[in-house]
């Protein structure tokens, strides 16, 4: 019988696990060793959080099991999953917004005084050296509102360190973070491994894969379809892989489109710190996008247009009409339509199933299976399942359809493919392309220059709360966008 090999940390093996008698995990094995970064990808719904929840003790496999550090690993909870060594640092950070970065870090782990009070003096001391770990330079004191996204992944991070954590899984670590702050993240990984940790990295950014990880195992329909060393893999492998089939093509070729006219027209948009004299045009049949770095005013100025937001100066005009003071409410009944940028914080009631959440904005509409339909929305029980359970791109489908249960006039779409997969991204774009041939005005926010490039008919760059450029036909290039926008 051969030995075990001395690297391997974590061995899953056979893996199996159903939810309302759908099995999401079928007989998935692999190992992740010290000292590696293994990246674990496939499509929304090919099982990659249910393994990570039965690593991370969150769900026990009804069949297959794991060993940790060639020991019998069996969590029934995450507290037992992080006292053996295995930490979670899920998609939705677990913080605490309103309390300091010293009480997030040691909430269940605060030292005592002899008194049996806590000890904030020592608790601050063992702070600075696990930040400095992480290098991020914030007091223990800070409230965790006030850092920036990429501080607090550092700080989840450094909650794992401080655990003795021996695996460290990344789910979707980069999703909201800007390019320095993701360099950031991968050069804290790259010490991590270097130290002897075994850091599983689920992502859907497949570049960032490639790069940062030595081996990638892929997961379809909840199996093990893929695995072996990063350098035998190409972005279209990975894609091929993932989806079953070869994807040459990533953006849906446009379709015809009705004779363009002016369906909503800002006039002079201002309003201080905000925006500032933002004026534009959408037109029916046509995909509009807007490009831009984080804090350049994009989400700002789709709320202040969807009524969320106010401005000192300036008009909106929807058909012919002024409705700067219309409410949100009264927005959507004139044809408005809102995909914002976090669907789980404020797009969908998470803990409803789907059809109550495709009924929030037209609650009389009936057809909702032949929305889900449509839409292609995996899901065991439309009636009894929450959204919570769905995957990221279904979650992304329910937010879109209940928009669809009455045809907008405007739809404003806040990066509409953020964490779902490649599969996912082609069917919302062929939604969004299919809307425009029906003459819906459509505005896209994304930060995705190649998505801009490859979906809109027009792209406008901000810069600090301006319109600064607009590029269309020949000039819509990535690398023109890119220079607009820095």
């Amino acid at each position: 019988m051969p030995l075990p090999d001395p690297t391997v940390v974590l061995d899953c093996r056979n893996l199996e696990k159903s939810f309302s008698r759908v099995q999401v995990l079928k007989g998935v094995s692999f190992q992740a060793r010290s000292g590696e970064v293994l990246g674990l990808v496939g499509e929304n719904g090919a099982g990659k959080s249910t393994l990570m929840n039965l690593i991370g003790g969150v769900h026990m496999p009804d069949r297959g099991g794991m060993l940790l550090a060639g020991g019998t690993y069996a969590p029934r909870n995450p507290g037992e999953a992080a006292a053996q060594g295995v930490s979670f640092v899920h998609q939705e950070l677990n913080l605490f917004p309103n309390l300091p970065v010293l009480d997030n870090l040691f909430l269940t782990s605060f030292q005592r005084t002899r008194l049996g009070t806590i000890d904030r003096k020592a608790a601050r001391e063992r702070a600075r050296k696990l930040l400095a770990a992480v290098e991020l330079a914030a007091d223990p004191e800070t409230p965790v509102a006030e850092l920036a996204q990429g501080e607090r992944q550092l700080l989840e991070i450094a909650r794992a360190m401080d655990a003795n954590a021996r695996v460290l899984m990344l789910d979707e670590p980069t999703t909201s973070l800007t390019r320095t702050e993701a360099e950031r993240l991968f050069a804290m990984v790259e010490r991590l491994r270097s130290r002897g940790m075994s850091v599983l990295y689920v992502s859907h950014a497949l570049d960032d894969v490639l790069r940062i990880c030595s081996r990638v195992v892929v997961l379809r329909d909840g199996a093990k379809v893929a695995e072996g060393p990063v350098d035998e893999f190409s972005h279209a492998t990975l894609v091929s892989a993932m989806v079953g089939r070869a994807m040459d093509q990533m953006f849906p070729p446009r379709s015809e489109r009705p004779e363009p006219r002016v369906a909503l027209e800002a006039r002079g948009l201002t309003e201080p710190g905000m925006l500032h004299d933002v004026s534009l045009i959408l037109r029916a049949g046509e995909i509009t996008g807007i490009g831009g770095l984080m804090g350049s005013g994009r989400s700002e100025l789709a709320r202040v247009l969807f009524g969320l937001e106010r401005v000192s100066h300036g008009d909106i005009i929807l058909n012919g009409k002024s409705i700067l003071k219309l409410t949100p409410r009264e927005r959507v009944r004139h044809g408005m339509a809102f995909v914002t940028e976090s669907r789980r914080e404020d797009g969908l009631f998470l803990d409803l199933p789907v059809e109550p959440n495709l009924q929030i904005v037209w609650p009389r509409s009936s057809d909702l299976g032949e929305t889900a339909a449509k839409l292609r929305i995996r899901a065991a029980n439309l009636d009894r399942q929450p959204v919570r359970q769905l995957s990221g791109g279904n979650q992304q489908k329910v937010a879109l359809g209940k928009w669809l249960t009455r045809r907008p006039v405007v739809m404003i779409v806040d990066e509409p493919t953020r964490g779902i997969d490649v599969g996912a991204k082609f069917e919302i774009y062929c939604l969004l392309q299919e809307l425009a041939s029906q003459g819906v005005a459509l505005l896209v926010i994304s930060s995705e220059i190649e998505e801009l490039v490859g979906l809109c008919d027009r792209v406008l760059v901000m810069r600090r709360g301006e319109l600064r450029r607009e590029f269309a036909g020949q000039t819509l290039d990535p690398e023109s966008i890119l220079k607009a926008a820095i």
